[in-house]
Formats: structure tokens, C-alpha cells, sequence
């Protein structure tokens, strides 16, 4: 897996503060896309065993509430395995550390058994997130009052509650 950028002290792409890892490689190439660079799975550096050790003394600082993972397209089916190792990594290492993930494709339709992005690691990471935005960025739904989200279509999952209900439980902050 490749990545783009690690940013850290980031407050847009979740509650308080995070650090952000921007995985590398897109198929769904939305319209008006912020980083349509991150399409290409080769943009940016490899995410190496010492970059992945670089993130995990970071976000390891008590000031930060978690991680949040996006992209480019954190389940594009290469990159769920390293997404998971790192995930569980940080739950076993760090576990008062939340996780966001954003993707473009929808948590009931693409992630789920049966669907376009749906691996044997899919439920592993669904299992172990706080937090998931799906849904593809539409330009002509684009809202810049929506915290956490670009375009009206999106939804921000609470993923524990979802997971334990069965169905999609959103998050009062949508």
C-alpha cells in the first residue's frame, strides 16, 4: 500500500484532534474529488514498516483522540490488508484511540458479503472501527455546512452501535 500523506495535529476529518493517514488509490474517481491524486495506488511513498512505527509514536501522544484513514479509497480491495494489520495494531497498542475511516462506497450495499469491496478482511476492519463516513463525494449535493463530510448523500455510521443493532445506526452528528 501506498500512501500520500500523514497529517498530523488534524482536526477536520473526525472528533478532536487526529492524526490522518491518506492511503493511496481510488476506482471510484468522484467528480469535484479534493485529491484526485490519490487515485493513482503508485502516488506518494510506499507505507513501510518504519512509516507505519513513525505513525503509531505519533499518535501515541496523549493529545490526540485517534486516527482517522481515508484516502484515495481505504477499501480498495490492495489496501484492506495493510488498513487491518494497522487498525488492529492500534487497537492492541493504544486502545483508548478512536478510528475513523472514510470511504466512497456504501457501508450496506459495497462492504457487506456479496459486495464489490467486501474481502476477508472487510469485517475485521468494519469490527474494530468507531466511526465510518461512506458513500461517494457528489459534487451536486457538495455542502460546506456538513462537519466530517463533503456532499449531503454522505452518512456518518457509529460502527460499534451499527455493528451490535445489526442495521445502520447513524451518528447524532450527521
Amino acid at each position: 500500500m501506498n500512501y500520500g500523506q500523514i497529517m498530523i495535529a488534524d482536526s477536520a476529518n473526525g472528533l478532536g484532534m487526529r492524526v490522518s493517514l491518506f492511503v493511496s488509490g481510488c476506482l471510484n474517481h468522484c467528480k469535484g474529488c479534493f485529491q484526485p491524486e490519490t487515485w493513482d495506488f503508485d502516488y506518494g511513498y510506499p507505507f513501510t514498516p518504519e512509516v507505519e512505527q513513525q505513525l503509531m509514536d505519533e499518535l501515541s501522544h496523549p493529545y490526540y483522540d485517534g486516527l482517522t484513514i481515508l484516502g484515495g479509497e481505504p477499501f480498495e480491495l490492495q489496501n484492506q490488508p495493510d488498513v487491518a494489520r494497522l487498525i488492529l495494531r492500534v487497537k492492541e497498542e493504544l486502545p483508548d484511540k478512536t478510528i475513523w475511516m472514510y470511504t466512497g462506497y456504501t457501508y450496506d450495499k459495497d462492504l457487506v458479503p456479496g459486495g464489490c469491496r467486501y474481502t476477508d478482511v472487510t469485517d475485521t476492519i468494519l469490527d474494530q472501527i468507531d466511526t465510518l463516513v461512506d458513500g461517494r463525494f457528489v459534487e451536486e449535493k457538495k455542502n460546506i455546512r456538513l462537519r466530517f463530510r463533503g456532499s449531503e448523500n454522505q452518512r456518518i455510521i457509529d460502527m460499534k452501535k451499527t455493528r451490535a443493532a445489526g442495521q445502520i445506526v447513524l451518528s447524532p452528528l450527521n
